[in-house]
Formats: structure tokens, C-alpha cells, sequence
């Protein structure tokens, strides 16, 4: 099957899930399997605020982004096609306060 990253994103400043999101990403491959699918991998981060971002040789505190929202993890599954894909990361808690992209990986 292909392997889809879903890249977690995070409003800006709230980029650490609280308790019950830390328990329902637990249960989340749980939730792939039933639909088929598999979690390969998955990857939470620390806040925005404990980045460095270096570009052209310069390195900045935290992101070098004007965004609302911060790319706060990611996870790698396995699904059918992207339709499939898309059904699984709309199960992602990261969508309660967030977003979840989903793009198909290749090597």
C-alpha cells in the first residue's frame, strides 16, 4: 500500500496537546487498523518556541513562519489511495484545534 505523511498542524502557541488529545492520538492507530489502513510512525514536537530555523547559513530562534499555525508532528500511514488517506487523518485529534495534510510519500 502507499505511504501517506500527515502533517500535523497546530494553532501557534497551542502547539501542546492537552490531556485528552494526548489519549485519543494514543488510541489513533487503533482507529487506522479498523479502517484498514496502518500507522507506521507518528511524531509529536515541542512548541514552535523550541525551534531554530537557518536559512542561507543564518540560524533564528523558533520558526521563521507568519502563519496562524505551526507544524506540531506528523505520523506516516499506509492506505489504499488518497481518498482512503483522507478518511483516516479526518479521525486525527490534531483536527480539533488544527489541521492534518495529508501527501503521499515517495522515495
Amino acid at each position: 500500500m502507499p505511504h501517506y505523511g500527515l502533517f500535523i498542524n497546530a494553532p501557534l502557541g497551542a502547539e501542546v496537546p492537552t490531556d485528552e488529545e494526548l489519549a485519543a492520538h494514543d488510541g489513533f492507530p487503533e482507529q487506522v487498523a479498523s479502517m484498514g489502513g496502518k500507522e507506521v510512525t507518528g511524531w509529536g514536537m515541542l512548541p514552535a518556541s523550541e525551534a531554530r530555523t537557518i536559512r542561507a547559513g543564518h540560524v533564528t530562534d523558533g520558526p521563521f513562519t507568519e502563519a496562524k499555525e505551526v507544524v506540531a508532528g506528523f505520523c506516516i500511514i499506509e492506505a489504499r489511495d488518497l481518498e482512503h488517506a483522507v478518511a483516516i487523518a479526518r479521525l486525527n485529534p490534531a483536527t480539533w484545534r488544527g489541521s492534518v495534510e495529508v501527501r503521499q510519500l515517495f522515495m
